[in-house]
């Protein structure tokens, strides 16, 4: 697409992969610049938008939270300034994924142990509905409630 080529909002929610409504919303919280408006008060998307929103969509796709695809932005737009802040944000997000990645090992240890320590017997015997039930709280604990 040419700089002075426009687009509507569904042709620029087909070139990127985004949902109108996403579209929408980025430019009501500001991440996509609101557009020009056509004589039809339509809205005309440039070359611009579609690469900002295709930035936004790659950061999102790769887990960055709205503020963090919002000082990306904002540091992206100054390329004379060197990488650190935006190399702080990216690894940041990779020590929150390796967070993630550990709850989700632990979480998946405690699972296995349970199926494991099911008898395959009857539900009423069953160690995995036996975890999930509510735990019967002390009289001393149930009184301070």
């Amino acid at each position: 697409m040419s700089t002075d080529s426009t687009m509507a909002i569904g042709a620029l929610a087909r070139a990127t992969g985004a949902k109108v409504e996403t579209i929408r919303w980025y430019e009501k919280v500001g991440l996509l610049p609101p557009p020009a408006r056509s004589t039809g008060n339509y809205r005309s998307y440039g070359a611009p938008h579609l690469a900002r929103l295709s930035f936004i969509r790659r950061a999102r796709e790769l887990g960055f939270s709205l503020d963090q695809v919002r000082a990306l932005l904002g540091l992206a737009g100054q390329p004379d300034l060197p990488c650190g802040a935006v190399d702080a944000i990216a690894r940041e997000h990779l020590a929150e994924i390796d967070r993630k990645i550990a709850d989700l090992q632990a979480l998946r240890g405690e699972l296995g142990s349970l199926i494991d320590q099911c008898g395959c017997g009857t539900v009423s015997d069953c160690r995995i509905v036996e975890a999930l039930a509510p735990r019967e709280r002390s009289p001393a604990i149930a009184s301070r409630e």
